[in-house]
């Protein structure tokens, strides 16, 4: 595994946890009590954004673990 390996899994890690909060935070918003407090932050575009960096970096990286 070269040192480009390691940078793409840790990115990959990284992205997945964002992954991991935007859909934490999107569900809060969705079922929020008050319905006039919208926020700003569009939750569902950075889910998916990071999720799929996350899929490509951590694929692309288990890939070269692998030796494939």
């Amino acid at each position: 595994m070269t040192h480009t390996d390691r940078i793409m899994a840790i990115a990959g890690a990284v992205a997945a946890a964002l992954a991991v909060l935007a859909w934490v935070q999107d569900r809060r918003r969705l079922r929020r009590s008050n319905l006039d407090r919208v926020g700003f932050m569009p939750w569902t575009p950075i889910f998916f954004w990071s999720l799929m960096a996350a899929i490509l970096l951590l694929g692309l990286s288990g890939r070269a673990f692998l030796g494939v």
